[in-house]
């Protein structure tokens, strides 16, 4: 087996995670974060569309990490981001953020929006 080193050029993929917690580029965020390439924030959660629907145009996909086990979207939500024109993928926030880190080595535009496990 031939195991290769992740390159990110540029972005910050997300270090860890745990209870209430992420890190990305070695800082600590608390509570919701929201990511794309090189920039890492907080995010208002399951509460927060307008802040989602920002980068529309901007990328090709975007994760929702929906905490522990993944959960249905907040009513109205499915359509917004569809109008939007953005590709979306929900699922556990574990799984979301191992997509991200990927989805960044292969130079794909792509943000996360996740709650904390």
């Amino acid at each position: 087996m031939i195991l290769s080193e992740m390159t990110f050029s540029g972005a910050v993929p997300v270090e860890g995670y745990g209870p209430g917690f992420f890190r990305f580029g070695g800082q600590l965020f608390r509570g919701p974060v929201l990511a794309r390439g090189e920039t890492v924030g907080g995010w208002g959660g399951l509460d927060d569309l307008p802040s989602l629907l920002a980068p529309a145009g901007e990328i090709d996909v975007l994760l929702l990490g929906t905490g522990a086990a993944m959960l249905p979207l907040p009513a109205g939500w499915r359509q917004a981001l569809e109008e939007a024109g953005m590709g979306f993928e929900v699922m556990a926030t574990p799984a979301a953020c191992r997509s991200y880190n990927v989805l960044l080595t292969e130079g794909r535009r792509v943000a996360l929006a996740a709650v904390p496990v």
